[in-house]
């Protein structure tokens, strides 16, 4: 077998910045990554850029809130490289701000990307991994999904059910497929952008002011891959070391 064809086959989920981009510039060097995200200028730039230093990346545009672009995201993944090794279901939003508030359609946007979107990459993976009796599928919770701050109750109740699905899948699958749950500290990204409420922004101010880079995440991911296939990592928390929380 050559080496191009031994290369697993990854496709990670928002893979446009933060978590996502970190992941694939790292596991690209060895593996073949499958890029999924909204922002597809932005996801092309990023493929073009890794084929250029001598990585193996295509680009996909995917809206993980569509079961339909999933499953033709993992189709396009097949017809390229004729098998999915690894799922990273990265994609997520985080628009934190209190209850109170009442922001109804960013509650709703949060259980759609991190929870749905979830879901939908499971139903696309799961039965071809079955089919091929191998794969690995990993999603990215938090440390939200084992406490809850302020302005964060939504945001964690969908990283708390995201903890809780990919426990149930682990226990389901047998031993042929692998699951592992990532769940990361503070870390430099984009999704504190996402926050338009005053108070949101202004938690998650505090909670930046000790934070690691994406690429420590992509280091954890790198290592949960590369266990022998007997071999489950079933969770890693990854935090800054000063991090309280």
């Amino acid at each position: 077998m050559s080496n191009e064809t031994s290369k697993k086959v990854v496709l990670i989920t928002g893979a446009s910045s933060g978590i996502g981009e970190a992941a694939a510039r790292h596991l690209a060097r060895h593996m073949h990554v499958v890029l999924g995200a909204r922002r597809t200028e932005r996801l092309e730039g990023l493929a073009a850029a890794i084929n250029a230093e001598g990585g193996s990346a295509s680009a996909f545009a995917l809206d993980v809130t569509d079961e339909a672009s999933m499953h033709a995201f993992v189709r396009f993944a097949v017809e390229k490289h004729g098998r999915v090794d690894v799922l990273i279901n990265n994609a997520g939003v985080m628009p934190l701000s209190r209850l109170e508030a009442c922001k109804v359609a960013e509650w709703n946007r949060m259980i759609d990307v991190n929870i749905r979107g979830v879901l939908h990459g499971i139903a696309a993976t799961l039965p071809l991994m079955q089919e091929q009796r191998s794969g690995q599928i990993i999603n990215m919770a938090s440390i939200g999904a084992y406490a809850v701050s302020p302005t964060a109750a939504v945001y964690c109740a969908t990283k708390f059910a995201v903890a809780a699905i990919t426990e149930g899948l682990r226990q389901e699958v047998g031993a042929d497929i692998r699951v592992t749950l990532v769940s990361p500290g503070v870390v430099e990204s984009e999704l504190a952008e996402s926050i338009s409420d005053p108070a949101g922004r202004e938690e998650m101010r505090n909670f930046r002011q000790v934070s690691i880079k994406p690429e420590a995440i992509a280091r954890a991911i790198e290592f949960a891959i590369l266990q022998p296939a007997d071999v489950d990592v079933s969770e890693i928390v990854v935090r800054p070391t000063a991090s309280p929380y």
